[in-house]
Parts: C-alpha cells; structure tokens; sequence
C-alpha cells in the first residue's frame, strides 16, 4: 500500500477524532441546560437530513431489505450506546466518559465469539484482559472515588460493541448507506418519543450547539469513512483514540479536568489494549472483516 495512503488516512482519522471530541465538548455543554433526550435526538434527526438526498435518489428499492430484525437489533444496540455515552459526559469528566466509551474495541471479541461463533486470536485474550484491568483502574470499584454513574459509561462501550459486532453481519449482504439509514431513522423515530414530556425550549445559543452537535459528528463519520478507504483499519483503527486525548484537553481547558493517577494508568492500559487488539484482529482478518475501530453512536 503506498506510503501517501497510509499518511492520508492517518490524517483523515486524526480529523474525525478531533471532530468527535468537539462534538463531545458540545454535548457536555448542552447538557448543562438541556435533557439527554433532546440531545440525542437532535444528533440522529441531522443524520437523517443529511441521508435525505440519498433516499430521495434511492427510492424504496434502497431501503429494500431481508434483515429488518437484523438492523433493528444493531440499531436498538447503536440507540442504548449514544444514550449511555451522552449522559456519562453530563455526569463524568469528558475524557473518562470518552475512555469508557472507546473500550468497545476490548468486548467486540468476545460477543463476536459468542453470537457469530468467531474464534478469538491467539494471543489475544492476554491484550484484552490487560485493556479490561484498565478498564477496572478508571472505575475504581470499593474506593472512595467510585462513580457509580461510570458504569453508565461502560455500559455506552459494551452496547457499541454489540452495534458494531451487528455492523460486521450486516455489512456481508447489505451496503454500508443502507446500514446507516436504518439506524440513523430508527433513533430519530425512537428518540423523538421521551420529547412528548421532556422537550425543553432551547435558547438561541443552545439551537446553534444542537445543529453544531449533529453536523460534527456526521462529518466526522465522512472523514472515519474516508479514512478507511485509504488504508486497512488495523493501520488507521489506533489513530481513533486521539479522541480521548483531544476530549481530555477540551475537559482541562474548559472545565479544569485533571484526571487522578489511576484514572491515567487506566487511560493507558485501555488505550494499548484497544490499539493492540485493533491490529491484531486486522492481521487475521480481510479488509472487508477486520474489527471495526470507534465512531460514537
């Protein structure tokens, strides 16, 4: 693979993640004044006027599918993660809630094992269980410092990594735009229910972060696509977790964060195990298999 591929999907990642981590940012602040219902409903319903021209062109015969109970499950799985997550960064500092998040890569193994009968890799269950110990140190569980709001966090991780695990049986049969317009609709429908009794009317400040929150991350899924067609994600998959390392500068520069000494060591088992199991499952894998690496929600 040319060198000037690598570099330009390295780049391209690197910008999703800085774009993840500002909608992140957007979604902290919002949620100052604002109910995680309206959150997220206004980040599905942007992605869906973004597919709009698309399924204009499309017609029914794109959305055309045999498994409808197959997206519905990864869609109702993407939903319960983008709830989990967004309402971790209103309770934990933003690189924690991000961490927690982007320890998908670390289950993705095991529930692929269980629902697709995949082998683990040799040599992989040491790195996950290093990364899940990470994972273990950010918790905290018995000390005084237990959050017990994080496990909402991980839960925000576990729940991706069942989407995504529904992302790879999909994507055998069905076209990655057809993925997303399922799931992009699914939440837009299933979230506009919670606003019959918890919309709020939003300021004129808060309307412009809401839109700003659904166009961050649907150019930031651009730039991930992008990314991956440059290169195979066990190359580009690691530059994924500069997220956390731009969410945790968001965090100290405009909320004073500054994560305790576990917190740190936890942040960095986790973030070697994922990048290490990121590579490792794309050694054994083709390019159409490899393990996916994050996109939140």
């Amino acid at each position: 693979m040319p060198t000037d591929n690598l570099r330009r999907g390295a780049i391209y990642m690197v910008i999703a993640a800085l774009l993840f981590a500002g909608m992140g940012a957007l979604v902290k602040l919002v949620s100052a004044s604002l109910p995680d219902e309206m959150v997220v409903f206004f980040r599905s319903a942007m992605g869906l006027v973004v597919l709009l021209p698309w399924f204009w062109r499309q017609g029914i015969a794109g959305i055309r599918t045999t498994m409808l109970p197959q997206h519905l499950a990864r869609s109702a799985a993407g939903l319960g993660a983008m709830y989990c997550f967004f309402y971790a960064i209103a309770h934990l500092p933003l690189a924690e809630a991000t961490l927690l998040n982007y320890s998908t890569p670390l289950f993705i193994p095991f529930i692929a094992a269980a629902w697709l009968g995949e082998r683990i890799p040799r040599g992989l269950g040491q790195i996950l269980i290093m990364g899940l110990l990470g994972v273990v140190l950010i918790l905290k569980p018995g000390l005084a410092l237990f959050a017990p709001v994080a496990l909402v966090g991980l839960a925000s991780g576990i729940l991706a990594a069942f989407a995504m695990t529904g992302i790879r049986r999909l994507s055998k049969t069905e076209p990655v735009t057809r993925i997303v317009f399922y799931f992009t609709a699914f939440s837009t429908l299933v979230s506009a229910v919670p606003l019959l009794w918890r919309w709020q009317a939003p300021g004129p400040e808060l309307w412009g972060a809401l839109i700003a929150i659904g166009i961050l991350a649907t150019a930031a899924q651009l730039f991930l696509t992008r990314a991956y067609r440059c290169a195979p994600a066990a190359q580009v998959g690691p530059f994924t977790y500069m997220t956390v390392v731009f969410a945790a500068t968001a965090g100290w520069l405009f909320w004073d964060e500054v994560p305790d000494v576990l917190s740190l060591l936890g942040a960095l088992l986790v973030m070697v195990g994922g990048i290490l199991t990121i590579r490792r499952a794309g050694r054994y894998a083709p390019a159409s298999e490899t393990l996916p690496s994050k996109s939140p929600g």
